[in-house]
């Protein structure tokens, strides 16, 4: 009953807020952390790939931080996300997907922003009902591991100038695709560092998805730039749910192409709102230096 009455509300606010859930839970004495929300995951079907704490990298490359507590954790639902990466291979932009915690130094609640179904299905450019399933895991964890919590909804979000989903695609084929693999994700990850891009984590999803995987491979990178996350949570820490975003790398057992693709910086400014102009100017930088490391891999 209590899980039916969080996915009607999940459903209502959908039409009237925007792309993020936010949870604000009262924190003053800071017991409550992105490790306590860690652990409610990984209790409820999820998988962690990565938990965070951004305030020393702050602090170390520029000095301060407006901030007691700023994760950005990452993680996938085990079978949920199988079965929807499988019916629409796109989907592996949320494999994982993005929690973005934070609490700023002068407050006394700990929030949490995460995407809501039907961002992640105009991300994708696709609906499905996993979307919806994972959600529904999403807030009835977070309820539990946040007690006392309130639950809101992003204001509604900006029109998008830019494509929400940036994807590439190189010709491969039976015979060469496990060199084409090689040589193409040499390509990327040569080409990220230069550019001033962090990896945090690597996926090989293809082995969670096991034997019965339609790909020859699955790949996923989460990558971040420092400074597009320190500007941007200076006015909008909720734009955390999109950090590091997931780059997608993976071929289809039947086709003969590489697929790449990321959700690009134009989410962040659409769905979060970020309009802050230096905010806006290191997206830009950082979608234009992410779009040319993958463009090299297909000329």
């Amino acid at each position: 009953m209590k899980i039916l009455f969080i996915s009607i509300m999940a459903g209502l606010l959908s039409l009237f807020g925007g792309d993020l859930h936010l949870f604000s839970v009262p924190n003053a004495n800071g017991k409550l952390n992105a490790s306590v929300i860690e652990k409610a995951l990984e209790a409820n079907g999820f998988v962690i790939s990565a938990n965070t704490e951004m305030n020393e990298p702050f602090k170390k490359q520029f000095g301060q931080s407006d901030f007691a507590v700023f994760n950005l954790l990452t993680a996938f639902h085990k079978n949920y996300s199988a079965a929807l990466v499988k019916a629409h291979p796109d989907a592996g932009i949320f494999v994982p997907m993005g929690f973005g915690v934070y609490q700023r130094s002068n407050e006394k609640e700990l929030h949490v922003s995460v995407l809501t179904a039907s961002a992640m299905a105009k991300i994708a450019g696709f609906k499905s009902k996993e979307f919806c399933l994972i959600e529904k895991e999403i807030l009835s964890t977070l309820k539990k591991a946040l007690p006392g919590a309130k639950l809101t909804q992003s204001e509604t979000s900006l029109p998008s100038t830019g494509p929400l989903l940036s994807r590439y695609v190189k010709a491969s084929s039976k015979a060469s695709w496990s060199a084409d693999k090689e040589e193409t994700e040499m390509m990327i990850e040569d080409g990220l560092k230069p550019a001033g891009f962090v990896m945090s984590n690597f996926t090989d999803y293809n082995f969670v998805l096991g034997e019965e995987s339609p790909f020859d491979f699955y790949d996923t990178y989460s990558i971040c730039k420092l400074k597009v996350i320190y500007t941007a949570a200076k006015s909008r820490p909720e734009a955390a749910a999109f950090a590091p975003c997931t780059l997608m790398v993976y071929k289809k057992k039947d086709t003969d192409e590489i697929v790449m693709g990321f959700p690009g910086v134009y989410n962040w400014m659409s769905s979060a709102r970020v309009s802050d102009p230096e905010a806006k100017a290191a997206l830009n930088q950082a979608q234009s230096d992410f779009e040319a490391v993958l463009q090299s891999t297909v000329e």
